[in-house]
């Protein structure tokens, strides 16, 4: 099968949503599919006229008998194409619907929506990468569920973490600098531990949101907790191997996620993880193995990291009910193959 897949630039990016399509556009080539990466240039995910101008470039040279899909994050800047898409049935992946990103305006987000709306009801068929944001795009934008299919992202292999080895336990949260990931409210919610010996590492690229980024770095002296955070920006390959290797719990104080990849290599890796309940983060949560607090409640935050921080035995116990959890997760190449099943069966 030909598939032509659009995603803005650059598909490099380090993040949950390109992880996905990376790994996914990656499987399909090993299982003999043709796939063309085309990369959108301009702003994105609400478009400027550079982004609506690659979109249209792009669009016009797409070979008639290929499959498109289209990641949403690039989804708005194809809106003054949209007689076109409906005509040649695009296959949209949905990985949380973009006006509901923290950050937006009211006006904003109320005309994100009403364009993402407009633009799922003509698309043949929509892949979500979880449940609940399938959940979410029949609510939101009134799209029958039989057009919809949840293909969760795989969770590759991964030798099991051994943890810090010290007294000092080591808390690890791996999230973008951005207000959704919630970093803000991990910070806070460690803070009030100042009896406990813990350390948090904080991995996530800082290019995003510069601002974000400064306020976060500048949390720590103002919380009197600066020797107990670092932050290590984007990690990759084996330095990011070794940081999950020595962690000795997972917390995401995420906002919303439309699925929650660190959450799942965590687990995967048999980590305990403490998380909040922004979207599908908490999903898949059990209490053996994890837990969930609502999103922005700092003091029940505190509460759930000290009984973790402070109890090593539960905190074992734990991990073992995340390893067991964890190795029942599915690879790529099986969720690769299942999205290739919608593209041949809904595809033109």
């Amino acid at each position: 099968m030909r598939i032509e897949f659009l995603v803005p630039a650059p598909f490099t990016l380090v993040t949950g949503g390109y992880e996905y399509d990376r790994r996914i556009t990656t499987a399909w080539r090993e299982a003999g599919h043709s796939v063309t990466i085309h990369e959108l240039q301009g702003h994105h995910p609400l478009p400027d006229d550079a982004a609506r101008a690659a979109a249209a470039a792009i669009w016009s040279n797409l070979p008639a008998d290929a499959a498109i899909v289209i990641d949403n994050l690039g989804l708005l800047s194809f809106a003054p194409l949209e007689a076109e898409l409906e005509k040649r049935g695009v296959i949209i992946l949905n990985h949380h619907p973009l006006g509901l990103e923290t950050g937006l305006t009211p006006a904003q987000s109320d005309a994100t929506l009403a364009a993402e709306k407009a633009l799922s009801h003509i698309a043949r068929h929509i892949v979500t990468t979880s449940d609940t944001t399938s959940a979410t795009v029949n609510a939101q934008f009134g799209v029958a569920p039989e057009k919809i299919t949840a293909i969760i992202p795989g969770t590759a292999r991964a030798p099991r973490s051994t943890g810090s080895g010290s007294a000092t336990v080591n808390v690890l949260s791996i999230g973008t600098l951005i207000p959704r990931k919630g970093h803000d409210t991990l910070m806070h919610a460690l803070a009030k531990l100042f009896d406990l010996n813990w350390h948090l590492t904080i991995a996530g690229s800082p290019a995003h949101d510069p601002a974000t980024a400064a306020a976060l770095h500048a949390m720590p002296a103002e919380l009197g907790i600066t020797d107990r955070v670092t932050f290590l920006g984007e990690m990759t390959g084996e330095p990011l191997v070794q940081l999950w290797a020595k962690a000795d719990i997972f917390a995401l104080a995420t906002r919303y996620e439309g699925f929650g990849m660190a959450i799942t290599e965590a687990l995967r890796r048999g980590l305990p993880v403490a998380v909040t309940d922004g979207g599908a983060a908490g999903a898949m949560i059990r209490p053996e193995y994890g837990t969930v607090c609502p999103v922005d409640d700092v003091v029940q935050l505190s509460k759930t990291l000290r009984r973790l921080i402070f109890d090593t035995r539960l905190r074992s116990l734990m991990a073992d009910a995340a390893w067991e959890f964890g190795q029942t997760l599915p690879d790529w190449p099986e969720q690769a193959a299942l999205f290739a099943t919608i593209l041949e069966h809904h595809a033109s």
